[in-house]
């Protein structure tokens, strides 16, 4: 059985998944690092994802937000796997309608989600993904993605208060057990975490005011594990959303890529 190699570039995070079959039988999260070369990003490609399965590689896709890595990964993995890989980008077939203003402005890793979400839960979805930003993109039940939000992320958040405020530390951001802090700590704890839940809680309250038909809201990334129980509104958890994604679509170009051989 062919196995396919899956890549999700982002600002903070790297993330490799391989599948065999429609199995996802491993990812990795790596840090995005801007100075890391195209060898020493393969080196460590070629040892996560080890000899027995890049010997049975068919493919690879690569959904990325950070352009200036891009030649990068394409060399990494054209040179250690042999593989040219796809890019998710304008001319690919996603199964997704991009129905917004100036549709190149959209972040491959936002249409990925959304060929997702409406692959496994139909729509109108919404689908919550937090990370160096967090966006919140909408997915119609006919495969249309109408537009979203995005926000800060919660990590940048805490970058910005540590930076600007000279007396306050940086700290590890985390659900603290009540809103009223007694120490510096604790107190902007409370006001990361509980602050953030309502940034999030209160756009989802605006968008489902404006799509009362929504059937589901579904968050993924890093920090997704942290909000959704807290949250009023999300349904569920998907941490590997943007890599089933992945496969998706390249499922859906397989067959002209083939036909381009």
């Amino acid at each position: 059985m062919s196995n396919l190699l899956v890549v999700d570039l982002g600002n903070t995070n790297l993330v490799l998944g391989v599948y065999r079959g429609d199995e996802l039988v491993s990812s990795w999260r790596l840090a995005t690092a801007r100075e890391r070369t195209a060898d020493e990003y393969g080196i460590l490609a070629r040892q996560l994802v080890g000899d027995a399965l890049h010997a049975e590689l068919e493919g690879a896709i690569v959904a990325s937000v950070v352009p200036p890595l891009n030649g990068a990964m394409a060399f990494m993995v054209q040179k250690y796997f042999g593989i040219e890989p796809l890019f998710v980008e304008p001319g690919v077939k996603t199964g997704i309608a991009i129905h917004v203003d100036n549709p190149f402005e959209v972040g491959a890793d936002r249409i990925v989600n959304c060929a997702a979400a409406h692959d496994k839960y139909g729509g109108p979805t919404v689908i919550v993904d937090f990370g160096t930003a967090t966006t919140f993109d909408v997915v119609t039940a006919n495969a249309e993605f109408i537009g979203g939000v995005i926000a800060p992320g919660l990590n940048v958040s805490a970058e910005a208060l540590f930076a600007r405020a000279a007396r306050l530390p940086r700290i590890d951001v985390k659900r603290p057990e009540r809103a009223i802090g007694t120490n510096t700590v604790s107190n902007m704890q409370s006001g990361l975490y509980f602050g953030y839940l309502g940034l999030v809680d209160g756009i989802l309250s605006r968008i489902k005011r404006e799509l009362p038909e929504l059937k589901r809201i579904v968050a993924t990334g890093g920090l997704a594990s942290l909000f959704a129980e807290e949250s009023e509104y999300i349904d569920e958890i998907d941490a590997e959303l943007t890599l089933k994604g992945l496969k998706i679509i390249y499922d859906r170009n397989r067959v002209s890529r083939r036909a381009r051989r």
